[in-house]
């Protein structure tokens, strides 16, 4: 059952061409207009250049822009009557949920191996391990937002939970210092916000904690905000799917 089910939702979202756009292509296309410029290969930062740092980031909203909207669709299978048919099934709350989580992190990888190929080609430099360990990263990360978007689809009723999820995740982008270089209270408020510790994590071989402003944080600022945010969304997207469940 698991294995089907899997199959059927990464066919479904291959072929969503709206979908691929917002998740790859419009991260690939800011990548290219603020990260492959003559500027931003000549910086360098850490163990690499500004070029390379601007396309973990982009990688890194691209990934987690993905797995929400693949965790959001738990709100059309609701309208579908699948709540009641995985209610027929041997799969239980936790087992939809990492089914979910699994198949999300499929659709990740497209926008993080589109942008870092884009990055070679563009002149993003680093060490090897920068590369290695930052699109791992990218990609572990990005579990973190599907469990979000588990818990949007599944505490609305509506299709427009996709586009609630994932229009948060923009909101989340500023606030986790992804698009613009955060400093003073804006850096002290986004370190509490989901998106930051996944995106400095990220960066974190590339950085190794520099960041804009000058300053050096420590690995555990972006683990701890890692570890918590999915802990919280875990917890409410279980609880929405039995909630959901247990009312059809």
């Amino acid at each position: 059952m698991n294995a089907t089910y899997t199959l059927v939702e990464i066919k479904r979202v291959l072929r969503d061409p709206v979908g691929l756009f917002f998740t790859a292509v419009l991260p690939a296309f800011l990548y290219l207009i603020f990260g492959s410029t003559f500027d931003a290969r000549d910086q360098t930062i850490g163990n690499g250049n500004v070029a390379m740092y601007v396309m973990i980031s982009m990688a890194a909203y691209g990934a987690v822009t993905a797995t929400t909207g693949t965790g959001g669709q738990a709100a059309t299978e609701r309208m579908q009557g699948w709540g009641r048919q995985l209610g027929l099934t041997p799969m239980r709350d936790a087992q939809y949920v990492a089914v979910k989580a699994v198949i999300a992190l499929l659709v990740a990888a497209i926008p993080i191996l589109l942008i870092y190929v884009l990055g070679v080609w563009t002149g993003a430099a680093g060490t090897s391990g920068a590369w290695l360990y930052s699109g791992l990263l990218c990609l572990a990360g990005s579990i973190v937002f599907a469990l979000y978007g588990i818990f949007i689809g599944t505490a609305f009723r509506s299709e427009s939970a996709i586009g609630v999820a994932s229009g948060s995740v923009v909101i989340f982008a500023f606030l986790g210092n992804v698009f613009v270089p955060l400093s003073g209270a804006m850096l002290a408020v986004g370190r509490f916000t989901p998106l930051y510790g996944v995106a400095s994590l990220a960066r974190y071989p590339l950085t190794e904690g520099h960041l804009a402003d000058g300053s050096v944080e420590s690995l555990w600022v972006a683990v701890a905000n890692v570890v918590a945010w999915t802990v919280v969304f875990g917890m409410l997207a279980t609880w929405f799917v039995r909630r959901g469940r247990n009312r059809q």
